[in-house]
């Protein structure tokens, strides 16, 4: 009876023993798994806030207006000289008809940590076609907008090249780009303690998303 005894309870040791080595390989699995979990997230936030994307953005560039030529048409689009573009032809031109085209050019611009703005401009794309230079004109107009406004002088240095002294400001513009602009000494001394200062922008709108605008420095106000 002794000995039935015993092995009935190393019987129920060793389902215990089973038992809880099975709940801890589970647990260890889940440990795992949500380590793993975890590090997929870290390691997707850091690339979107740290990676390729930071710092970079495509801004409206420039728009102009280009006499144009009708040439083959093709169903309903026509291809539009200089640059044998295809395009609807909406207006019913007719092959070799004087048409202006309105042209946009977009960029990609990409900041640094240091505050340093390189550009990669795109090639010139017609968006839209006219039977008249004025009608082009008048959209063109909507688009590329002057402003004279004040906006934030970061600040006015010197620097030597081959012996002469140069002197430049540097500005932050509206839309959060920096430029850098020579200055003559007069400027200089008149920029040295401002911390604002009135400039003449244009203001570059996306002809499909017009709130995305892109503000150029096109001189001082003053």
């Amino acid at each position: 009876m002794r000995s039935n005894r015993e092995g009935k309870h190393r019987s129920s040791r060793t389902r215990f023993k089973l038992a809880a080595v099975l709940v801890l390989s589970m647990l260890a699995m889940l440990l795992l798994n949500a380590c793993s979990d975890n590090e997929g997230s870290d390691f997707n936030t850091d690339f979107t806030s740290e990676g390729f994307m930071d710092g970079m953005s495509r801004v409206p560039w420039d728009y102009k207006i280009v006499e144009s030529t009708v040439g083959d048409l093709i169903g309903s689009d026509m291809t539009i000289s200089p640059d044998n573009e295809l395009m609807p032809n909406d207006e019913n031109y007719a092959t070799g008809d004087k048409i202006w085209a309105l042209q946009y050019m977009d960029a990609e611009l990409f900041t640094g940590d240091d505050q340093r703005t390189n550009v990669t401009l795109f090639s010139w794309r017609t968006i839209k076609t006219f039977k008249t230079q004025e009608e082009a004109q008048k959209d063109m107009t909507e688009l590329n907008i002057p402003v004279t406004t004040e906006v934030d002088l970061v600040g006015v240095y010197k620097t030597e090249y081959k012996g002469k002294t140069r002197n430049f400001a540097v500005l932050e513009l509206p839309s959060g780009n920096r430029v850098k602009q020579p200055i003559d000494d007069e400027r200089y001394k008149e920029l040295e303690k401002k911390k604002k200062v009135s400039v003449k922008l244009e203001e570059i709108h996306d002809f499909a998303d017009y709130d995305l605008a892109y503000a150029k420095f096109r001189g001082w106000a003053n």
